[in-house]
């Protein structure tokens, strides 16, 4: 198979662009452990190794337990998880495969008994930025961990 795009190199503007967003995101009043928990569920939703591999990493360089991590996919019958943190999970699956339905009224009560609006819009910019970075990277396909001395993850301890 031949070499893909590398978006860092063809596009700089448009990736610096979408990088200080995902900065100003991680900058707001959400906790930082419900932003692990969204971002390696949509990668895993969306099949981006890249993404995966980088966020288990960020999450368990961030203090997050391994056991939590493998209990993502189950997250709705696992006691691991908060109500709170559910329904950022449940937000998180509604805007990643996007139904004719889109957004139900039971997901957005539920959001709303946990989050303020403000909140719901960082939750909901938070998504839709991992989104789009599974995307560049599905499509680039990039190597897991290929980035990992860049972002200092080798402290992770996951190889």
């Amino acid at each position: 198979m031949s070499a893909r795009v590398n978006h860092f190199k063809t596009v700089p503007a448009l990736i610096k662009t979408l990088t200080s967003m995902t900065m100003a995101s991680h900058a707001t009043s959400i906790d930082l452990t419900i932003k692990d928990l969204i971002d390696i569920r949509a990668s895993q939703m969306n099949g981006c190794a890249f993404c995966l591999d980088m966020h288990v990493k960020q999450a368990k360089n961030n203090g997050e337990r391994e056991l939590r991590i493998y209990h993502l996919p189950i997250w709705r019958e696992s006691p691991l998880f908060t109500a709170k943190e559910k329904a950022a999970l449940a937000l998180t699956e509604a805007l990643t495969r996007v139904t004719e339905h889109g957004v139900t009224e039971e997901i957005y009560r539920s959001t709303q008994e946990h989050f303020s609006e403000a909140e719901i819009s960082e939750l909901t910019f938070a998504i839709a930025l991992i989104n789009s970075w599974n995307r560049m990277q599905l499509l680039s396909q990039m190597e897991p961990g290929a980035l990992d001395s860049a972002y200092g993850l080798e402290r992770a301890n996951l190889k």
